[in-house]
């Protein structure tokens, strides 16, 4: 779920009444809440046992686990050996009962705690339930349960462009993000509000889904607004985050909305090159949303169309900077069509500001201080959305 690899790589309103809902059960996932000794729990496990993980309610980090059926015992193990330590680790032995399991849970010097879960049951949402976090509560549900009760805090307010803006916080995470107060119309406001807050409880998962791959792992994200008018919106949303692995990376997102509906919007809606009517592919890091195209042909188009496209009219408008390498910068290629088959992008006052895609090694080159195409140019090759363009 995480940002990466050339690009390609939800205050929670719970209700009293309840219903089961399995919804999850197509991923072969099975989400259940009860005790270990005394603490509530949320776990989940896979459909043959062999994967799961779970959090303490009051902490709400994830504990991974790993095991297999034996007989109609599940035995899971907690803890991750994946570096090759061989480090003595609590075991979990649950037997199934009439609605879930029991069992204990045993720690490497012999302590003994009772468990008791059962089937989650997620309370009925809200009809103004944030879309992000509805997403969750039918698809994610362990992830639903994770933010259950957490609130945000409130952080400062201020104007830019003349829209004022209310800053909130993950005290946790530390993930932050803003709403739009004034300067749009309420249904507008509604509209935008709800992708903004939706991006900030993604990356809220974001961070609890980088510790569980690696306990000592690092997540820190900011958020920056770049441009707004009545038409459209940027917002970048930088995280630096270690999850394991070789290195460490860092991403410079941007959140491109149309504010008159507040849909997201692709460099695909905005520019189109190609034949035939312009491809929607969703480079959204939610998991839980489907794009209406293949990514086959999307790939297909961006690089054998677009990047070329880019290539050449960048040429034309920076041939200083496209060929030659700033020093210290070895390798940038700018002039490489792989370049620019996925760019990240926002919109600015003179037009598209493009970035070109580097992987981690090679981060230097990716934030580039021109690459700006002009809205005159863009407006000869409308994408599939209509926009009011300077």
């Amino acid at each position: 779920m995480f940002k990466g690899l050339f690009r390609l790589a939800g205050i929670v309103v719970l209700v009293c009444s309840t219903f089961s809902t399995m919804l999850w059960a197509d991923s072969g996932r099975q989400v259940y809440t009860g005790t270990l000794g005394k603490m509530p729990i949320v776990l989940e496990v896979s459909a043959d046992g062999s994967e799961g993980r779970y959090f303490y309610q009051k902490y709400r980090k994830d504990l991974v686990l790993s095991g297999s059926k034996e007989g109609k015992a599940l035995v899971l193990e907690e803890g991750d050996q994946r570096y090759g330590e061989h480090k003595p680790f609590p075991t979990i032995r649950l037997q199934p009962k009439s609605s879930g399991w029991s069992g204990e849970w045993t720690s490497p010097k012999g302590k003994v705690l009772k468990i008791d879960l059962q089937p989650a049951n997620l309370p009925q949402i809200p009809a103004d339930t944030l879309p992000y976090l509805a997403r969750l509560h039918d698809k994610a549900p362990y992830e639903y349960l994770r933010l259950q009760g957490m609130k945000l805090t409130q952080g400062k307010t201020e104007t830019f462009m003349g829209y004022t803006l209310q800053w909130w916080r993950d005290p946790q995470s530390k993930a932050e993000l803003f709403e739009v107060v004034s300067g749009y119309n309420a249904e507008e406001r509604k509209r935008i509000n709800q992708q903004l807050m939706g991006r900030l409880w993604q990356e809220v998962v974001g961070y609890y889904g980088c510790f569980a791959n690696y306990a000592d792992a690092y997540y820190a994200q900011t958020s920056q607004p770049l441009w707004m008018t009545p038409n459209v919106m940027s917002v970048r949303v930088s995280t630096e985050y270690f999850c394991g692995g070789a290195y460490p990376d860092q991403v410079n997102d941007s959140l491109n909305l149309d504010a008159k509906t507040g849909q997201s919007l692709t460099l695909d809606d905005v520019l189109w090159v190609g034949q035939g009517k312009p491809l929607h592919y969703e480079e959204n890091y939610d998991a839980y949303i489907s794009s209406s195209e293949s990514f086959s042909a999307y790939s297909d188009y961006r690089g054998k169309e677009l990047a070329p496209w880019l290539v050449a009219q960048l040429l034309n408008l920076y041939p200083n900077q496209m060929t030659v390498t700033p020093e210290g910068d070895d390798d940038c290629d700018y002039d490489d069509e792989d370049r620019w088959s996925f760019p990240s992008w926002y919109f600015t006052e003179q037009g598209i500001k493009l970035d070109p895609s580097f992987p981690h090694v090679a981060a230097v080159c990716g934030n580039v201080g021109w690459g700006v195409l002009p809205y005159s140019l863009i407006k000869q090759h409308p994408g599939g959305v209509a926009l009011q363009l300077p």
